[in-house]
């Protein structure tokens, strides 16, 4: 490295220039180019363009780059907005592997986002459509002819309301699904799934894990009427309580029927038809073959087996989500826009952020749940599924072809 005061080499060690004396610390907390490139091109690759790009680097990361230097870096790295568009073939393969799981209920904007940000390919919308249309015919006529009618919403800005609630469509085959979306952004904060989502401690473990991520609490919370969601309320009013705006302490809270939490149900309907139907239809099918039968037993060897292929499957849902476009619409007050850029930027579309920071030693107060560590439910189960495993030399499975096959085998060894 060198010394930007008087040019001469130094350590990366040293404190002060060996030859001009200047101190030489900040050059330490400077972020590196590199970082700064790796971080661009991830903002690039999630379909930002590049003021909003400048603006996350300057608010998010702390620096200053300009338009047109973040072009050279970008033109330098080989990308490009409309030109080196990938091989036909290329999209078309990438499109049969997902027609081959949940992918097989993508929109052509869907797929054509998870083409450019899972597989790094580059094509236009128009021909992901015309290949959706060639090798999904019958799940475009199916999407064509649903159409929803939503009632209006109106929030001030990011963090001022958030919805939380359990999702149960799952719950028959043993896996309860917790979620919280942020309702002016529609950016969802958490989607984690475990053996219940009924256990006051697990919500309130995930409520503040993301509080201690984002930093802020919101100006209100809203939950359904159900005992699972009480520690979380508590926490909710307890952090708000020395702030001295209307919705301060007990008022930051709000309790009401799940129709009327439109935000969060609004997306679990998007949920089920982008992803979760599909699960519903092969646990289905493994019940049709008789493979499962509803029992406690045969709910937690579904679980051991595929837990970590459905949440891993819900967080490429969250992220995916969470950066893709929401068209404008003139019935509701909310801006379109990626969610991330409606939340993290809202001064980019007139509006705030209202929420509160908070510090992490203000939740320390709080003592920390004890989360189960099996994701089987039931730790005798857990132990002897671990042995038999480890005994049979057995993988844990990365999709859900082998954790099916894992399930079935298991499943005969234990004699279910």
């Amino acid at each position: 490295m060198f010394c930007p005061f008087c040019g001469n080499h130094f350590s990366q060690l040293a404190c002060f220039c060996y030859s001009c004396g200047k101190c030489l610390d900040f050059l330490k907390e400077a972020p590196q180019m590199e970082d700064v490139i790796r971080c661009c091109i991830g903002y690039f690759n999630e379909g930002h363009s590049y003021n909003v790009i400048v603006d996350m680097m300057s608010f998010l990361h702390g620096v200053n780059i300009s338009l047109r230097c973040l072009k050279t870096k970008l033109t330098e790295a080989g990308l490009y907005r409309r030109k080196e568009y990938s091989s036909t073939n290329a999209a078309r393969n990438a499109i049969r592997l997902e027609l081959c799981g949940p992918g097989q209920l993508f929109g052509y904007r869907t797929m054509w986002q998870v083409l450019r940000q899972k597989y790094n390919l580059r094509v236009k919308r128009d021909d992901v459509m015309a290949l959706l249309r060639e090798l999904n015919p019958r799940g475009c006529e199916k999407r064509a002819r649903r159409r929803f009618i939503r009632r209006t919403y109106h929030s001030m800005g990011p963090n001022y309301m958030w919805h939380a609630d359990g999702y149960d469509k799952l719950k028959p085959f043993g896996f309860a699904i917790s979620g919280c979306i942020d309702g002016f952004s529609r950016k969802v904060l958490w989607l984690v799934s475990g053996p219940t989502n009924n256990n006051p401690s697990v919500i309130a473990h995930n409520f503040l894990t993301c509080v201690r991520h984002l930093g802020v609490v919101p100006m209100r919370l809203r939950t359904d009427c159900g005992t699972e969601n009480g520690i979380m309320a508590a926490i909710q009013c307890t952090l708000r309580h020395q702030h001295a705006d209307y919705y301060s302490g007990v008022s930051s809270h709000m309790y009401g029927s799940s129709t009327n939490n439109q935000r969060i149900e609004s997306w679990w309907s998007i949920f089920r038809k982008g992803r979760s139907q599909f699960w519903m239809e092969l646990f289905a099918d493994l019940r049709d073959a008789g493979h499962f039968n509803g029992s406690r037993e045969h709910q937690c060897l579904l679980r051991f087996c595929f837990s970590d292929v459905i949440q891993k499957d819900l967080d490429e849902c969250r992220t995916l989500w969470n950066s893709h476009r929401i068209r404008p619409s003139t019935t509701a007050s909310c801006p379109g826009g990626v969610p991330n850029e409606l939340y993290y930027l809202p001064h980019r579309f007139g509006s705030r952020d209202c929420g509160f920071r908070i510090e992490c030693t203000e939740l320390d107060t709080f003592p920390e749940s004890n989360q189960p560590t099996h994701s089987c439910g039931d730790m005798n189960m857990q132990e002897y599924l671990d042995f038999v495993m480890e005994h049979s030399h057995l993988q844990k499975p990365e999709n859900w072809e082998s954790a099916s096959e894992l399930y079935i085998h298991l499943k005969e060894i234990a004699q279910l």
